[in-house]
C-alpha cells in the first residue's frame, strides 16, 4: 500500500533525512587508508544516537551493523568488520538511514579511498549522474517506469551494468514501504507518482556485467558476477507539486 505523506509528515521526514544524511557526511571525513570499515560504522552509529535519533538499519532483517558498508566489487549489504580494512585506490559504498519521531531516511554514497583510477571515477560519477536523472523524472504524473528508464539508458549508454535484483522503494514510517523503483524499465509504465508519495531512488551500476553472485556462507554481501567494481547511490525523495524535493541534502558531499 502507497502512503501518501501530508504537509507535517514530510517535514518529519525532513528531519529524518537530515540526520540521514549528515551521517554519511561524518563518516566521509574519516574514510582513507587504513581505516577499517568496523571504525566507519560506529561513526555512524555514534552520530545518528548524537542527534537524538535510531539507526534504522541495525537488527532490520537481523543486519547487525548501522550501515551497509561495500568495498570494490562489493555492490551492497556488506558487512562491517574490524579485518575490512580500506587501501589507497579502493571505494567504498557507505548505505545508511535513521528514525526519529516514527519517520524514516535512508541514503547511500560512493567514496573514493585515496587516489581511485579514472575509469573508477567515471564509473561513481556516472552513477552519482543517474540518480539525479532519475530524481528528475520523480514529478507528479510521471511513473515508477520514468525513473528507471532514465537511470538505465544514461548508465547503459556509458556501457554499465544495471543491476535488476534490487531496487529503490517507498519510505515513511517503514524503511521499505510501497512502491518498488527499479533502476531499468519502460517510460510510461508501472505506478504513477503523485504528490505526498515519499521514495528511495539508489541506482546500483557495476563496471562489468549486470549480473551479480553471492559467495556460500554469506547472507548479506552482493558481488559483481565478473568481480569489477560497483558504485551506489541514493537519496531520499519527496514528490511535490512543485518537483521532487531531497530529504537528505548532502551539501559537504553532493556539490
Amino acid at each position: 500500500m502507497i502512503v501518501l505523506k501530508t504537509t507535517q509528515e514530510l517535514e518529519l521526514m525532513k528531519v529524518a533525512g537530515r540526520i540521514s544524511a549528515g551521517a554519511l557526511e561524518e563518516v566521509g571525513k574519516y574514510v582513507k587508508p587504513g581505516v577499517s570499515t568496523w571504525e566507519l560504522d560506529k561513526i555512524c552509529y555514534d552520530y545518528i544516537k548524537s542527534q537524538g535519533a535510531e539507526p534504522n538499519f541495525l537488527h532490520l532483517y537481523d543486519f547487525p551493523a548501522t550501515a551497509c558498508i561495500s568495498i570494490n566489487d562489493e555492490i551492497i549489504h556488506g558487512i562491517p568488520s574490524k579485518n575490512r580494512i580500506l587501501k589507497e585506490g579502493d571505494i567504498v559504498s557507505v548505505d545508511t538511514g535513521a528514525k526519529i519521531d516514527g519517520y524514516n531516511g535512508d541514503n547511500a554514497y560512493t567514496f573514493y579511498v585515496g587516489q581511485v583510477s579514472p575509469e573508477v571515477q567515471r564509473l561513481c560519477e556516472t552513477t552519482r549522474e543517474a540518480l539525479l536523472k532519475g530524481i528528475e523524472q520523480a514529478v507528479p504524473g510521471n511513473r515508477v517506469g520514468d525513473i528507471g528508464h532514465a537511470i538505465q539508458e544514461y548508465c547503459e549508454a556509458r556501457g554499465y551494468g544495471v543491476v535488476r535484483e534490487y531496487e529503490g522503494h517507498g519510505i515513511g514510517n517503514k524503511l521499505h514501504e510501497d512502491p518498488g523503483v527499479p533502476n531499468f524499465g519502460k517510460a510510461g509504465r508501472g505506478v504513477r507518482l503523485l504528490p505526498g508519495m515519499t521514495i528511495a531512488i539508489e541506482p546500483m551500476i557495476n563496471m562489468g556485467t549486470a549480473k551479480i553472485k553471492q559467495l556460500p556462507g554469506d547472507d548479506w554481501t552482493v558481488y559483481t558476477a565478473d568481480g569489477k567494481p560497483a558504485a551506489h547511490y541514493e537519496h531520499t525523495i519527496a514528490i511535490t507539486d512543485n518537483g521532487p524535493v531531497i530529504l537528505t541534502p548532502r551539501p559537504s558531499l553532493d556539490s
